[in-house]
């Protein structure tokens, strides 16, 4: 009887112990994002849980916040460490406070046109950029793009001179903040949720953006002028914390990162098209006007700007700044 009682004990802890071990070997990825489901953030996360799902059924499930749900921009990184969600993609300026060298995307005129942004970022160098914050517990896993940045405003914008005394707002930057004191503007941090609201009641006199943030959040609609300056990069860093990356088996993490980057991929080429669509957009709305700069205009914006790199090559590095030049 004893033994029966004995054998039945342990048959019952070898089935929960199994039951455990199913139950743990199913990968959970919390994906917190900051904007809606439409937008090529959005989008690709979509796709990423969507891959997968189909790939990995069983032994990965993703969970996807968008709007802001789970964690805004400026705790998701901290909750991240935590282990309280495990993916997300913030703009690289948010990445100040665990590595300055992510401060090279802030930088004005380093970069072209997003041709070259994507040169660089496939690079040796880009491509180390993505454990300079492995020091502080994360891993960078691929860029995400929005697109170039606009200069938009209430007056004309022609020459760097036309934005003497103007206030801009700005991201959370130094080297933004840098940016425009270099043409002798004021930069106003504050969220992007209060541009529209601070354009309109001229609390602000201009802002810098994406073509599809200023057709989708309205800026247009407040703002007269737009130059087409293409004078920075505003991109996300897709990441995620180092120990439970590494806690993922490696058969099964190599197929999450295939997943990821097709995903990534995949929603770079819906940012790029939306970037066309909504400049066009803009142009037939007949709200503002768009002033193309030629040429010799824009070098004057650069040469304006330029001084800003050597003041952050020390904390960017000057291999890191000579790779993004060169990708132009």
């Amino acid at each position: 009887m004893s033994l029966t009682k004995n054998m039945l004990g342990l048959t019952t802890a070898l089935l929960c112990a199994f039951s455990l071990n199913v139950s743990a070997e199913q990968i959970e990825i919390k994906f917190s994002h900051v904007v809606a489901e439409n937008t090529p953030k959005g989008q690709m996360a979509l796709k990423f849980k969507a891959l997968v799902e189909e790939r990995l059924a069983g032994q990965v499930v993703v969970k996807v916040f968008p709007n802001s749900q789970l964690f805004g921009d400026n705790k998701v990184l901290e909750a991240m460490q935590l282990g309280d969600v495990q993916l997300a993609a913030p703009s690289l300026s948010k990445f100040k406070k665990y590595t300055k060298k992510l401060q090279v995307f802030d930088l004005p005129f380093i970069f072209n046109d997003m041709a070259a942004v994507e040169r660089f970022q496939q690079g040796e160098q880009g491509q180390k950029l993505l454990n300079s914050i492995k020091r502080k517990g994360l891993q960078g896993l691929g860029y995400l793009h929005n697109g170039m940045k606009q200069l938009s405003s209430s007056s004309e914008m022609a020459t760097p001179a036309d934005l003497k005394g103007k206030k801009f707002r700005i991201m959370s930057s130094d080297v933004l903040a840098a940016q425009f004191h270099a043409v002798d503007a004021v930069p106003v941090k504050k969220p992007f949720s209060e541009v529209f609201t601070l354009l309109q009641t001229k609390a602000i006199d201009g802002q810098e953006n994406t073509w599809s943030n200023i057709y989708s959040k309205k800026f247009f609609e407040v703002q007269e002028h737009i130059t087409e300056s293409n004078h920075g990069v505003l991109d996300y860093l897709v990441v995620t914390s180092r120990d439970f990356w590494y806690s993922i088996p490696k058969d099964i993490r190599k197929d999450v990162k295939t997943a990821l980057d097709e995903a990534i991929a995949y929603g770079n080429e819906i940012a790029s098209q939306k970037s066309k669509v909504d400049k066009q957009r803009i142009v037939e709305s007949k709200r503002a006007t768009i002033k193309e700069l030629s040429d010799e205009e824009r070098q004057q914006w650069v040469e304006a700007m330029k001084p800003v790199w050597k003041r952050f090559e020390k904390q960017i590095g000057k291999k890191v700044i000579d790779a993004a030049i060169a990708a132009n």
